[in-house]
């Protein structure tokens, strides 16, 4: 499981690589649009890092015409960030290719595909997990 979870984030990286952002930059463009304008705090909490850091990643992204930063509504020591026209066009074609399935799961037969889907589908659902604890049976 762990091995197809790092394949994966290798993956996203080479994609996001193609459209000249780290993996980082494009998660950070993700959350950005998912909720908009968004405090540099709060984006450095959800992706689990120092402001610092996120000072870095919106920097680059900034520089690039992704997002603007701004000031909050009622306290300008808030710096928020919303994503530009040209990041949520960028976004969308980074997502797009994402959605494509990466080579070794695309070499798998159509029946093999809907089944992984399916079966991860059922392993993310809520409470799921409680029936993948210690003994439990596989297969």
């Amino acid at each position: 499981m762990m091995e197809l979870v790092r394949s994966q984030h290798r993956h996203f990286a080479a994609i996001a690589a193609e459209f000249d952002l780290t993996a980082q930059q494009a998660f950070a463009l993700k959350l950005l649009l998912a909720d908009k304008p968004k405090a540099m705090s709060d984006l450095a909490m959800t992706m689990h890092c120092d402001a610092s850091n996120i000072t870095g990643i919106v920097d680059r992204l900034e520089a690039r015409g992704l997002v603007e930063r701004g000031n909050a509504v009622g306290d300008r020591r808030v710096k928020t960030l919303v994503v530009t026209e040209l990041g949520e066009r960028i976004y969308k074609q980074l997502s797009a290719r994402v959605r494509k399935p990466p080579p070794a799961i695309a070499a798998l037969s159509e029946g093999d595909q809907k089944l992984l889907r399916d079966v991860l589908r059922r392993a993310l659902r809520p409470g799921a997990s409680r029936n993948f604890g210690p003994g439990a049976r596989v297969g």
